[in-house]
C-alpha cells in the first residue's frame, strides 16, 4: 500500500497520470531543470518495484497479479480475455476493465461498450503491444509539419523503438515478400511494406525487452532515484484543480487506501490521464471549453486468423513451450502494411506467428501455423461523438459519471467495408481462414485508441480545447498530454505519436517553469 507521506508541500510541476505521456513531461522537465521538484499522481497501485515497468516483462504468476491489480473496480475479478470476449460476451482485456460493465450492449457498433481502461503505475503503457507506426498523410497534424518529426524521433529514442525486435525468420520473409509485392507500388519507401517499428530492446532471445513506461523515465523509474526532487504518489487519485484567473494554484488530492485529502500548491500541471479521464476531471474542475469530451475518435478495429499455406519451422526457442496467458508470447514478429491514401485509407499488421487476438474456435487442437491478419481503419471526426459528463451521478472513484456516445457515419461504414474487402481478397495470396475467423469488426471500442477528446488546435474557435503546445486555451499554467491530444483521423497505433505531442509540450512548459 503506498503511503501518503509521498506527497510534497509543494511542487513546481504536478502531472496527473503515469503511462507514456505524463513519463514524457517527467523526464523531459527533468533533464532540462534538473532542480525542478515533480510529483507525479497515479490512481492505480505500484505494480513492480521500477516504475511503468512493462507487464509482458514479468514471468508468469507474476504478470497474472500485476493485471489483476491494474483492473481498478473488478480487482478481484479473474475472467479477463485476452480476445475481449467469454462466452459470448464482452470481458476486459487483462490488466483493463470496461468502463460500463453489464449485458452485451444490443449494438456493439454504437456508443463504445468495448471500451476500457487501466488504474496502475504506467497505465495502458505496461499492457501495451508496443507498436510504434509513423502517420503519414492526412493522419498527420498539418500545423505541426515544422516541429512533428523531430519530436517524434525523440519520441521513438524514449520508448527504445526499433524495427530489429525479432529475428527474420522464413515465414516473416515470405509474408513480407508476398505483402511487398501486393502493395508496395506506387508508395513512397517509408510507406512500403516492412517490419513493424516496436518499442521494446532486442535480447538475442526469443522475445525482446518490450518498453513500457519506465524506459521513458529513464532513471526516475529506479527507486530513490530524483534525489527526492521526483516524487510518485500512487493510489492517489486527483480530485480537482483550484484554479482562478487562467491560472492553476494548486491540487486537491485523496489517498484512497486512508481516505486522507492533501492540497498540494503547484507552479504546473499537466494532465495525462487518458483520452476519458483527462477530460473528465477538467470538468469536474470547472474547466469546461466548448469542445471538451468531443470529437471522440476511436480507431475501429478488424481481425481475422489466417492459417498460412506453407509450413515453417519455428526459429530456436519461438513459440516453444506451452501456451502462455498472454498469446503475444509466441509472436515471432509483427509485420506493417502502412495507412496509405486513397487506395488503402486503413493501417494493417500482421502478428505471426502462432496467435489471434479473436477467438478462434479449434485453435489449440488444430494448432496451425496462424497470424492474426488485420489492422484500424481511420474514424471520421465528428463533434457528435462525444464522451458526457455528469453533474450529479458519480462513477467508481467518485469522480463524475461518463456516458459514451459515439456511431459510425456512412464514411465509416465505406472504409471499413474496404478494409474488410481488401483483406478478404488478400487472404489467398498467404493463406486460409481458419475455423471461420474471417475478417469481422470488432465492438466498438476494442482498439482502446481513444482520441481527441482533449484535442489540439491552431486557433481559440471552439473545436479544440488545447494549442499547439497542449496548453489549454485560456490557461497559464495547464498543460495536457495523451492521446486524447491527437486532432486528426488516423488509423496507425497512437502511442509515439502521443509522446512526440507530450515532448513538444514538454518544451513549452520547461520555458515558463525555467
Amino acid at each position: 500500500m503506498s503511503q501518503p507521506d509521498a506527497l510534497p508541500g509543494a511542487a513546481d510541476l504536478v502531472i496527473v497520470g503515469s503511462g507514456p505521456a505524463g513519463a514524457t513531461f517527467a523526464r523531459e522537465i527533468s533533464d532540462r531543470l534538473p532542480g525542478a521538484r515533480i510529483l507525479m499522481v497515479e490512481v492505480g497501485p505500484r505494480l513492480t518495484g521500477r516504475l511503468g515497468e512493462n507487464v509482458r516483462n514479468l514471468p508468469e504468476p507474476q504478470r497474472g497479479i500485476a493485471q489483476q491489480r491494474s483492473q481498478g473496480p473488478r480487482q478481484a475479478a479473474a475472467d479477463a480475455s485476452a480476445t475481449g470476449s467469454s462466452a459470448g460476451r464482452l470481458a476486459a482485456r487483462p490488466g483493463t476493465f470496461l468502463v460500463h460493465e453489464g449485458p452485451a450492449a444490443a449494438d456493439m457498433r454504437s456508443g463504445m461498450p468495448a471500451a476500457a481502461m487501466a488504474s496502475n503505475v504506467g497505465g495502458m503503457g505496461v499492457h501495451w503491444t508496443c507498436a510504434c507506426p509513423k502517420p503519414g498523410g492526412s493522419e498527420r497534424i498539418a500545423f505541426l509539419d515544422d516541429v512533428f518529426d523531430s519530436a517524434f524521433d525523440r519520441a521513438c529514442e524514449l520508448l527504445h523503438v526499433t524495427q530489429d525486435g525479432f529475428v527474420h525468420t522464413a515465414a516473416s520473409r515470405h509474408v513480407l515478400t508476398v505483402l511487398g509485392e501486393h502493395f508496395d507500388s506506387g508508395r513512397e519507401p517509408d510507406r512500403r511494406v516492412q517490419p513493424m517499428p516496436l518499442a521494446c530492446r532486442p535480447e538475442g532471445a526469443a522475445l525482446p525487452h518490450w518498453s513500457g513506461p519506465a524506459e521513458v523515465l529513464g532513471k526516475l523509474a529506479d527507486p530513490g532515484a530524483g534525489d527526492g526532487r521526483f516524487r510518485l504518489a500512487d493510489e492517489t487519485i486527483c480530485r480537482r484543480l483550484i484554479h482562478a484567473g487562467g491560472v492553476v494554484s494548486a491540487v486537491e488530492l485523496e489517498h484512497l487506501p486512508t481516505g486522507e485529502i492533501h492540497t498540494v500548491p503547484t507552479r504546473a500541471v499537466a494532465l495525462a490521464c487518458d483520452a476519458l479521464r483527462t477530460p473528465q476531471l477538467l470538468f469536474a474542475s470547472g474547466i469546461r471549453p466548448p469542445a471538451l469530451g468531443r470529437y471522440l475518435n476511436d480507431q475501429p478495429q478488424i481481425m481475422s486468423a489466417l492459417a498460412l499455406d506453407q509450413i515453417f519451422e519455428d526459429p530456436a526457442g519461438a513459440g516453444a513451450g506451452p501456451a502462455r496467458a498472454d498469446g503475444r508470447d509466441r509472436l515471432t514478429g509483427v509485420l506493417w502494411v502502412p495507412f496509405h491514401e486513397p487506395d488503402t485509407p486503413f493501417h494493417t499488421q500482421v502478428m505471426q506467428l502462432g496467435t489471434a487476438p479473436i477467438e478462434v474456435v479449434g485453435l489449440d487442437a488444430q494448432r496451425p501455423q496462424v497470424i492474426g491478419w488485420g489492422g484500424f481503419t481511420t474514424k471520421e471526426i465528428r463533434a457528435e461523438d462525444r464522451v458526457e459528463f455528469s453533474d450529479t451521478e458519480a462513477d467508481f472513484y467518485g469522480m463524475p459519471a461518463m456516458t459514451i456516445h459515439y456511431s459510425l457515419s456512412e464514411k465509416d461504414e465505406a472504409v471499413i467495408a474496404a478494409m474488410i474487402e481488401t483483406l478478404t481478397k488478400t487472404a489467398p495470396l498467404l493463406g486460409t481462414f481458419v475455423n471461420g475467423a474471417t475478417p469481422r469488426l470488432l465492438p466498438a471500442g476494442s482498439s482502446m485508441h481513444y482520441q481527441g477528446t482533449v484535442r489540439m488546435g491552431e486557433y481559440d474557435d471552439g473545436t479544440s480545447v488545447c494549442d499547439r503546445d497542449s496548453k489549454v486555451w485560456g490557461m497559464a499554467n495547464l498543460f495536457l498530454g495523451g492521446n486524447g491530444v491527437i486532432p486528426t483521423a488516423t488509423a496507425c497505433n497512437p502511442t509515439a505519436t502521443s509522446v512526440a505531442l507530450a515532448v513538444l509540450a514538454s518544451q513549452a512548459l520547461a520555458a515558463r517553469l525555467g
